[in-house]
């Protein structure tokens, strides 16, 4: 899990002064160096969950469910709704 720590307390100076070049007064998540680590919800089986539950949505948008319908059946905004069914392209 991870914890919020002070960059003044866990930084050397001279490394804070080159971080503070880019960014100041905001949080900021410094990701693990670890290369073997999972892709994000891959042990819970989220990711497939949302996958299939996107999936779901697509269909039944294709099947004439109007987006309200879908936003009120999944328990998800409107927007995210629109979303999942028109992905930006890019």
């Amino acid at each position: 899990m991870a914890r919020y720590s002070n960059a003044k307390e866990v930084l050397p100076a001279h490394l804070l002064r080159e971080v503070q070049k880019h960014v100041e007064g905001v949080l900021l998540y410094i990701p693990s160096a670890d290369e073997h680590r999972r892709p994000w919800g891959s042990l819970t089986g989220l990711r497939q969950e949302l996958k299939t539950r996107n999936e779901a949505i697509r269909e039944e948008y294709r099947r004439g469910a109007g987006l309200e319908f879908l936003a009120e059946k999944y328990h998800l905004s409107y927007d995210t709704v629109r979303k999942i069914i028109r992905p930006r392209q890019g």
